[in-house]
């Protein structure tokens, strides 16, 4: 294979790595572009160390499979720039990460972390949550008819339902729910300047600290009284957690925290506010809902495909190997695009179609292997409920304006939704 060949263009490159392209959809063009020509290249954009870019729904897959083999600790697991590495490693005293979260970690570290919280987010566990959720879910409904017809549905309903179901599992009073969002949408949001902290608004969109330091200040306090009082809730399980026979450390901990917290409502806001989006564009799908509503779980599934909050993870290539027709050397980077999987015509009937009847529907959303999402089971049952209490309601629907999306190659969704609806 020559150099031309394993190169991708520089234009196609350089949008891999612009937040702008994740919002204004020019990222879609350049996935499709190369799952047609260049569906395992080399990505060499300006400012980065070059990586190795899977566009295809089975390359995605495959490397998510040997968790041994494609490495999330090494390297940063989510894209940075070369002069935002050197900062992080910096300040670190050369650690690539300003955290230690899940998706920083290999085993065996992964699989005694993660073991501490999984039982949390058990369907079984999960269930005898259901009637609480559905009360949150209720009240959103309501939120959203008191408005009289048309809101934008973002910021007034899909980011503050699954944000109160997260906060009332981790036990953080409703009163600090504003701040936990503002802080997950800084964090998330660190390229968007709508959204970032604005003295620390990165192109980067990794080098965060003023706002990890404020989510640290946050959990730590809340840690000290779970050991000191712990409850029935996960922050008080994250708080006496052991490890090894040791108590987890600050650190890590901290980490934990800001990890459920954010994760655990923005991708669901996301999906919600996805769902919304795509049902308001396509009527006929709307009614099919309202006629047939076990259609729901379809909508989940479509919504969560659609609009793939987790854009993209990397990998570090462990030992020399071969993937997508390459050769792969050690510690060889490569970007996992999960929204370019999810649109797959090898895969997907009509891929670009917003269809709540899609079956099947083997979307890569939610990961695969030893990183598949630990709050999968929870953020679909949100959804599902939240659907079954407004889809039935929700007479008609439609674009009331023109919506937006954050500009993020991280984790990225709507970010304005502006509609108009009738309610019976």
């Amino acid at each position: 294979m020559t150099e031309s060949n394993v190169r991708i263009p520089d234009e196609h490159a350089q949008t891999l790595v612009d937040p702008k392209a994740y919002a204004d959809g020019r990222i879609h063009e350049t996935y499709a572009w190369l799952r047609a020509n260049n569906a395992f290249g080399r990505a060499e954009p300006a400012g980065y160390e070059p990586f190795w870019v899977a566009t295809r729904h089975a390359d995605i897959l495959e490397i998510s499979r040997q968790n041994a083999l494609f490495l999330n600790g090494d390297k940063s697991p989510t894209i940075v720039n070369q002069e935002t590495d050197a900062k992080i490693r910096e300040m670190t005293g050369g650690s690539p990460h300003l955290l230690r979260t899940l998706i920083h970690m290999d085993a065996p570290d992964h699989h005694k972390y993660r073991a501490l919280t999984q039982a949390w987010f058990m369907p079984q566990n999960l269930r005898s949550m259901e009637d609480r959720i559905r009360g949150v879910a209720k009240a959103a409904v309501a939120q959203m008819a008191a408005t009289g017809g048309q809101c934008d549905f973002v910021r007034e309903v899909a980011l503050h339902y699954p944000l109160r179901v997260v906060m009332e599992i981790m036990g953080v009073p409703p009163e600090d729910e504003p701040r936990m969002l503002m802080l997950t949408q800084e964090l998330f949001g660190a390229a968007d300047p709508e959204l970032a902290r604005k003295e620390e608004v990165d192109p980067g969109a990794k080098l965060t600290p003023g706002v990890i330091t404020d989510f640290f200040e946050y959990f730590r306090k809340l840690s000290a009284d779970r050991r000191a009082n712990p409850t029935d809730d996960l922050s008080s399980v994250i708080a006496n957690s052991m490890i090894d026979g040791q108590p987890i450390s600050e650190f890590e901990a901290m980490s934990y925290y800001i990890i459920v917290a954010t994760a655990g409502h923005d991708t669901t806001s996301s999906s919600t506010g996805g769902a919304i989006w795509g049902l308001a564009e396509n009527p006929a799908e709307l009614a099919k809902l309202k006629a047939d509503p076990s259609l729901i779980a379809g909508l989940v599934d479509e919504s969560i495909r659609w609009t793939t909050p987790v854009k993209t993870f990397m990998r570090t290539v462990a030992e020399p190997t071969q993937m997508g027709g390459r050769d792969l050397a050690a510690q060889d980077w490569l970007m996992l695009c999960y929204a370019s999987g999810n649109r797959d015509e090898a895969v997907f009937d009509d891929p670009q179609a917003f269809r709540v009847d899609r079956k099947p529907n083997k979307h890569l959303a939610f990961g695969y292997g030893a990183h598949l999402c630990l709050g999968q089971h929870l953020a679909k049952m949100e959804m599902r409920i939240l659907w079954e209490e407004l889809i039935p309601r929700l007479a008609s629907l439609e674009l009331a304006g023109e919506p937006q999306m954050s500009q993020a190659v991280f984790v990225n969704g709507p970010k304005t939704l502006p509609i108009r609806f009738k309610m019976s």
